[in-house]
């Protein structure tokens, strides 16, 4: 696997999440028209957001954790993500931006499991090296040849990745969620790549409804887990498909009219879309250092 692949995702990812999330857009040049003026982040109340942060005690840092890695095929990687202090450099951007109740660990690791998770007891988010053959096998297996599976294997990752530091921050924060968890973190991570990661952050979701649709065809036949916490991967598909969708109908007009996504589900994305930012926005606002 190519070494650069930590350098992707968790400094460009965690930096623009902090920007995303707790600083000022600016970002768009067209005239925004008053329903996306409505998503922009500098329009949240700053005063009201910064006296509620004063009122809160910083208690915690993120702090990186390393372990030592047992498989060959892993050790260049774990290398470079060591030498580089790659995940001290996210922690730094993320320490200085938030207010934390508690410490939150960030640990990349193989984990014998093809997995990434947010772990509540803890309060550590972990990125497993299995996570990223698992993609890149996935995009292989439809025929992509190498550059391109390694360009969607880093795409769907920084997806993972900060669907997992929703975790984070819904536990920490004790933040209310109306409705499924998973489907809350998915639509932070959608929130944040689409509202300002740019063409980066659109490919990845895609990336990531791409994987997701893979799976589903690939485990068909097979019983589905209804009982799991996680949405099938063929919801996931279509809520992801709908987030970019309705962050700009126009734009993405061929995820309608190629039949991607049904009119029935098409015509509500952009208020889903709208309400998604709005609360995320409103959610995380509280908790940012002035």
């Amino acid at each position: 696997m190519r070494p650069n692949f930590f350098n992707l995702i968790f400094i460009a990812c965690v930096v623009v999440l902090v920007t995303a999330c707790f600083c000022s857009s600016g970002r768009e040049d067209e005239k925004p028209s008053p329903q996306s003026q409505a998503n922009r982040i500098d329009d949240v109340d700053t005063d009201t957001d910064s006296s509620t942060a004063a009122k809160k005690k910083d208690e915690g840092d993120f702090i990186v954790e390393h372990s030592e890695v047992g498989t060959p095929r892993y050790i260049e990687i774990d290398r470079q993500v060591k030498s580089e202090k790659l995940l001290e450099k996210a922690a730094d951007k993320l320490n200085r931006a938030l207010v934390l109740p508690t410490d939150i660990h960030l640990r990349t690791k193989s984990c014998n499991q093809i997995n990434a998770f947010y772990d509540s007891g803890d309060q550590s988010v972990t990125m497993c090296y299995e996570l990223m053959e698992h993609f890149y096998k996935t995009f292989k297996s439809v025929g992509h040849d190498d550059a391109k599976a390694y360009q969607k294997m880093n795409d769907a990752v920084r997806f993972v990745f900060l669907h997992e530091i929703g975790h984070a921050l819904i536990d920490i924060y004790k933040l209310p969620v109306a409705g499924n968890e998973e489907d809350a973190a998915d639509r932070c991570s959608a929130y944040v790549n689409l509202k300002e990661l740019g063409d980066e952050g659109v490919r990845a979701v895609f990336a990531a409804a791409d994987a997701f649709a893979i799976e589903s065809k690939q485990s068909e036949g097979q019983k589905k887990n209804l009982a799991d916490e996680h949405l099938l991967q063929e919801q996931r598909f279509y809520n992801s498909l709908c987030m970019i969708y309705g962050s700009n109908p126009s734009k993405y007009s061929n995820i309608l009219t190629e039949g991607y996504l049904p009119k029935e589900r098409a015509v509500r994305c952009q208020t889903e879309f709208t309400r998604t930012v709005d609360s995320w926005i409103s959610l995380l606002g509280p908790w940012r250092k002035s």
